[in-house]
């Protein structure tokens, strides 16, 4: 597995939900994302970019979605 897929999206999808499901239990979202890091076996930083990804998707946060950048993606390399 390459560094960039290092985990499974099953972990991913996880870990976002348990931040989500227990951000409340702690004083900060730094907080819960250090608790929840450490459980998963990630670093903080890699789980803050999947919650933040999670939420450009769910329509939270402004930005292009997964299949946005997906679609992009594509076209670039079709240009190529």
């Amino acid at each position: 597995m390459s560094n960039s897929n290092r985990y499974f999206p099953e972990v991913r999808v996880r870990a976002v939900r348990m931040l989500f499901e227990h951000k409340a239990d702690y004083e900060s979202a730094w907080a819960a994302m250090q608790s929840i890091a450490s459980k998963i076996g990630c670093t903080v930083e890699t789980l803050r970019k999947w919650v933040r990804r999670a939420e450009v998707d769910a329509g939270q946060r402004a930005g292009l979605t997964t299949d946005e950048r997906e679609r992009l993606k594509g076209r670039y390399l079709l240009l190529q």
